[in-house]
């Protein structure tokens, strides 16, 4: 055989492997306990997530806010890439919107979500207004937030919350060991007109049944 198609047929090997990993399927596993919508996260469709997201409401009056943060492997050193996060939260007025067209999930969480997948630094940000509590005054302001790893693990992360919120109590201030490594208050810093705020997540920290 020629010593000039020995090259060649490397390249085709090295393409049809690449080619034959990319189809391998990764079926998606529930851990960390119950999660009523968790599923969601799955509902992408053909919309295939980027590093950063920017949700619907953004173009609307209100407090614009970005959310960024890293995603780490579980020793908490190394970036995670391609994990994807699923973010849900309410409008201004504390209520999931919907247009009445929804499909899945977004029947009960609305069209105020949004995913995004980490870059090779594990690096995500998305930007929303801020969302607005409850209309009973129950909770304070949130956003929702899952996980899924380049595995198919998926689970449950506390929410994001927003410090100096006067609903805020213990609970969302100190959990007990948070999932995923942090709290997730978020103190928002004004830049020229957005608020900017930060959250860091460490995969399989204090999930239950992650091994």
């Amino acid at each position: 055989m020629s010593t000039k198609v020995i090259p060649q047929l490397l390249v085709l090997l090295i393409f049809i492997e690449y080619f034959a990993l990319a189809q391998v399927k990764v079926e998606p596993r529930l851990v960390g306990g119950a999660c009523e919508g968790c599923e969601a996260i799955l509902e992408f469709n053909d919309r295939w997530p980027d590093a950063v997201d920017t949700l619907p409401d953004f173009s609307k009056s209100g407090q614009k806010i970005k959310i960024t943060g890293t995603v780490f492997r579980q020793d908490g050193i190394i970036p995670a890439a391609d994990v994807i996060l699923y973010i849900y939260h309410t409008d201004q007025t504390g209520v999931y919107p919907t247009t009445g067209e929804e499909k899945g999930w977004a029947r009960r969480h609305g069209y105020l979500r949004g995913w995004v997948k980490t870059d090779q630094n594990g690096h995500y940000a998305f930007y929303t207004l801020k969302p607005g509590e409850y209309p009973n005054h129950n909770e304070p302001a949130h956003i929702h937030l899952t996980v899924m790893e380049p595995d198919g693990k998926y689970y449950w992360l506390e929410s994001y919350h927003f410090a100096g919120d006067d609903l805020l109590t213990d609970k969302e201030i100190n959990p007990e060991n948070p999932r995923g490594g942090s709290t997730g208050l978020v103190t928002l810093e004004k830049r020229g007109d957005i608020w900017v705020g930060s959250r860091d997540v460490v995969l399989g920290k204090n999930i239950p049944g992650y091994f």
